[in-house]
């Protein structure tokens, strides 16, 4: 058991154990409804995304391409704070979508960026 312990440590003891949390957005009403609302759900995201607050975002669809919500991946101190942000989106506070939220601790993965100068172009990885 000991070498077991041991093991464990040694694979995650340099794990990033970055704390986010992760809302999970379902509609309620008919996609007309939501398009009436979508560039003041749109500005309240890209509100988030320029405070820092948000990770990512995007909409959530199944294997035949039907979208069935979305997701929002956002840095807050604690669940009451996630859900202060998450009630603030303009779908949640109309009642056009319902949400759940969880926490979720990011420990392996990777990402990478490459700059251009020549052109000041960006691509992420």
């Amino acid at each position: 058991m000991a070498n077991s312990d041991q093991q464990h440590h040694e694979l995650t003891k340099n794990f990033l154990g970055k704390e986010l949390y992760v809302i999970v957005t379902t509609p309620v009403v008919a996609r007309e409804a939501l398009d009436k609302m979508l560039p003041e759900h749109l500005a309240h995201q890209i509100k988030l995304e320029k405070q820092g607050i948000m990770f990512g975002a995007g909409p959530l669809a199944t294997e035949d391409g039907a979208r069935i919500g979305g997701m929002v991946i956002i840095r807050a101190e604690s669940f009451a704070a996630a859900r202060a942000i998450a009630d603030a989106d303009p779908y949640h506070k109309h009642g056009l979508r319902t949400y759940t939220l969880t926490r979720w601790t990011v420990n392996e993965g990777s990402y990478g960026i490459r700059v251009n100068y020549s052109d000041q172009t960006v691509t992420i990885e």
